[in-house]
């Protein structure tokens, strides 16, 4: 058997996806992880039988990792410590303790595996594909892109940590002693003076980070690898250790750190978690979608109850009305991680396959819906408060009539 013939359609998914989206008009364009899913689906065992998940295990675990990875090195610590990161944080967690009183609504008795595992898929947040809406309105700076950055940092960090102390292979006693060390160990490394990080280190890096020799990308790829290398034994805790590598990786990047940054998107957005997402959609449940059809959208809704809920609640000091529900919105837009958790939660049996599919079915109808309507609620190019470092919460002014 030629184990190329199974790469080639993969790969075709992958770069017809953002063809396809850039065909799309701007204020209906759909993102490409959408569109990834879908072709995974169609080429996969299901419908075309092109290939299969099977086919790319490695090159999708490794687009997993990155996606993590990724996500750890966008967060910005400094911002979940101030007011607005505290209220963000109580918003995440009244999100999780309601995704799992809503998981106890469906018929039969339900596992706690399913119910921690379902609370924690319902409370992720996509921040990748808010903030270029929100930078395209002219509101990333501002006072509802900082909201929105906030909640996204903890919808991204909380379903992570969330997943390895509550459902890793290793007990929830041993799980939180690693996340503490975790937590010390990028404490201790976030705080080495700059001289130290950008020492003699750093300059040897610098020397050989272009040309051939990328070796600040390849040491990228190696803390990765590494930290993927011991999934066999720690289970989950690798995917945060992935994501704790992340954070380190954006104190310690030596070199030019914009120009790794592009490196980082060309590699994995040009490689790995594309077939990440096509293998997902190729291992996609969609025969349990077919018998279900409603399941997903009773999902969607669960979601905007969920987690767009407490942030309206949460957040009534800090945003007025028509941004707090535009805050809601953005909040509850979620796939990429969501796809990643949901499928680490199948694989272990936290969660069904029927189960599974009908919540990346609502994640998939959230990015199409959801920044679509918040981005109408506010108006294009309407100027936007600037953000204001203490996170004071003032009284919200009067709302401005929105724009539909």
């Amino acid at each position: 058997m030629n184990p190329y013939a199974d790469l080639v359609p993969v790969f075709v998914v992958a770069l017809a996806a953002p063809l396809l989206t850039g065909l799309m008009p701007v204020r209906t364009r759909v993102p490409q992880v959408v569109l990834l899913l879908l072709g995974g689906v169609a080429i996969g065992p299901q419908v075309l039988d092109a290939s299969g998940p099977d086919a790319v295990t490695l090159l999708a675990d490794l687009g997993m990792g990155f996606l993590f990875l990724l996500a750890g090195y966008e967060l910005e610590p400094d911002l979940l410590r101030r007011p607005v990161g505290r209220r963000a944080g109580g918003a995440w967690a009244t999100s999780f303790l309601l995704g799992g009183a809503a998981l106890m609504l469906l018929p039969g008795h339900q596992p706690p595996e399913l119910l921690t595992a379902g609370a924690i898929a319902l409370t992720t947040t996509a921040l990748g594909i808010v903030l270029p809406i929100l930078r395209e309105d002219g509101r990333q700076g501002g006072r509802l892109g900082r909201s929105v950055l906030v909640l996204g940092a903890f919808g991204e960090l909380g379903p992570i940590v969330a997943m390895a102390v509550l459902l890793g292979t290793r007990n929830s006693g041993t799980a939180t002693l690693l996340l503490v060390a975790f937590a010390a160990l990028a404490l201790a490394l976030a705080t080495v003076p700059e001289p130290i990080r950008r020492g003699f280190g750093g300059r040897l890096m610098s020397l050989s980070e272009h040309g051939t020799g990328q070796s600040t990308l390849r040491l990228t790829v190696l803390l990765l690898v590494t930290l993927l290398a011991v999934a066999q034994s720690m289970g989950f805790d690798a995917v945060l250790g992935a994501f704790v590598g992340g954070m380190v990786l954006r104190r310690w990047a030596p070199g030019d750190v914009e120009a790794l940054e592009r490196k980082l998107d060309a590699v994995a957005w040009g490689v790995f978690i594309p077939v990440f997402f096509v293998s997902s959609g190729m291992g996609l449940d969609v025969d349990a979608i077919v018998a279900e059809p409603l399941l997903p959208l009773i999902f969607l809704v669960a979601m905007l109850v969920v987690r767009g809920g407490p942030v309206l609640v949460w957040f009534r000091r800090e945003l007025p009305r028509t941004e707090r529900v535009q805050a809601a919105l953005y909040s509850t837009t979620t796939l990429p991680l969501l796809v990643a958790l949901t499928q680490i939660a199948v694989d272990d049996g936290s969660m069904p396959s029927d189960v599974g599919a009908a919540i990346v079915g609502a994640g998939v109808l959230s990015v199409v819906t959801f920044p679509l309507v918040a981005s109408r609620l506010g108006g294009r190019g309407r100027p936007s408060e600037p953000a204001r470092d203490d996170g004071a919460a003032d009284e919200p002014p009067e709302d401005v009539v929105p724009t539909v």
